[in-house]
């Protein structure tokens, strides 16, 4: 039996105890060949193991070993159809960690689409003007960009708790402003990109979350954040670049923006599932992301 099996099944024995329910079943007509919970599992044991092809998952796997096996095309329709139920799978395995937490922190990173020089000519994504790519600037990188934004909020230990996907030119204090449904009583922290006096008072009398961010040196009443807090920040960023290095995160083979935002989320879902499967099958620091799961 080959790894990528023995990870699939461990996959599907992790996700089938969550108790996962569809809203809206996809199973119309006749009875389906896989079942939605193997095709979300397939789909995060692709993501864990860095193949983010599927011409090359569907070469590697032997249909000996998956007799219930569909098609590569059929496979990647159903996926991006089972978006809403990959992001429940994703809450569920996040809410194991999350319970108690009080201190969060947000942040954002680039998602480029394309190199800038080809972002005149180039159709991905571009279907629809509400969710077609713009041009953004990444201040940490001091560079354009074409593509899109991810807005993150993560816990001290490094588990995801909300995400967003928004067009590159979209300013990061414009997620903030939809955290209001999603949170309530904590500390969130932010980076300089966050600062908003009427934000941080909105979010404190609405939801009673507090904002914290370091000040500008020409600020009033200037004072340097707490250092506990400018380590603590560094989380979110390391996280980031675990999503990038073996999860690929920057590495597009979409055309749709349904395509994007579906490999997106199986990539985040699949380092959440790794982080369960460490703390609560092996009893290992959680953040060991290259590490065996079976």
């Amino acid at each position: 039996m080959s790894n990528i099996i023995k990870n699939y099944l461990r996959v599907l024995e992790v996700i089938s105890s969550l108790n996962c329910e569809l809203e809206f079943k996809s199973d119309v007509g006749r009875k389906q060949k896989m079942s939605d919970l193997e095709v979300v599992a397939l789909s995060l044991t692709a993501e864990f193991m860095s193949i983010d092809s599927e011409n090359s998952l569907f070469k590697q796997i032997n249909s000996n070993e998956i007799p219930n096996l569909i098609e590569r095309s059929q496979f990647n329709k159903r996926r991006r159809k089972l978006f809403f139920f990959s992001e429940e799978v994703r809450r569920k395995l996040a809410s194991r960690f999350l319970e108690f937490e009080d201190y969060f922190i947000v942040d954002s990173m680039p998602l480029e689409i394309c190199k800038f020089s080809r972002h005149n000519r180039i159709k991905i994504c571009k279907n629809e003007f509400e969710t077609a790519p713009s041009k953004g600037f990444c201040a940490s990188q001091n560079s354009w960009f074409y593509g899109y934004k991810l807005h993150g909020v993560c816990s001290l230990t490094g588990v995801f708790h909300s995400l967003d996907i928004t067009k590159a030119e979209v300013h990061d204090i414009n997620f903030l402003k939809n955290i209001k449904q999603q949170m309530s009583d904590c500390v969130v922290l932010g980076d300089r990109g966050y600062l908003s006096e009427s934000i941080q008072l909105d979010l404190f009398q609405t939801v009673n979350v507090t904002l914290e961010t370091p000040k500008r040196m020409n600020q009033k009443n200037y004072k340097p954040q707490p250092y506990i807090f400018r380590k603590s920040r560094k989380r979110i960023e390391t996280l980031f670049s675990q999503l990038c290095d073996q999860f690929m995160i920057r590495r597009n083979y979409a055309k749709s923006f349904q395509g994007f935002k579906t490999r997106i989320l199986a990539k985040i879902t699949a380092l959440t599932l790794v982080q369960f499967i460490n703390k609560f099958i092996f009893e290992r620091p959680i953040n060991n992301i290259k590490i065996q799961i079976i």
